[in-house]
């Protein structure tokens, strides 16, 4: 990735507190969306879009897509450069 990608990576995920602060909170390990909801202090349901807004742009991955209870969310490689980034 060149640093103009990363850039306009990094201000899409910095023009929403609440996607840097769930890239900040999933960091390096795998979280499901019921503790990121806990942790930042938002319904479940605005993470879930939340998730489903950086999957769609390459910054998080859902490790068991088919489970309809438990997802499991990690950071990319893209979103763990804009972490260390910011």
């Amino acid at each position: 990735m060149n640093e103009e990608e990363l850039l306009i990576s990094l201000g899409y995920v910095m023009a929403s507190s609440y996607r840097l602060r769930v890239i900040k909170y999933i960091g390096t390990g795998v979280k499901i969306p019921s503790d990121i909801a806990k942790k930042i202090g938002v319904r479940t349901n605005h993470i879930s879009n939340v998730l489903s807004d950086l999957k769609e742009n390459g910054l998080v991955i859902c490790l068991n897509e088919n489970a309809h209870k438990g997802r499991l969310y990690k950071n990319t490689e893209l979103s763990l450069e804009i972490f260390n980034f910011s």
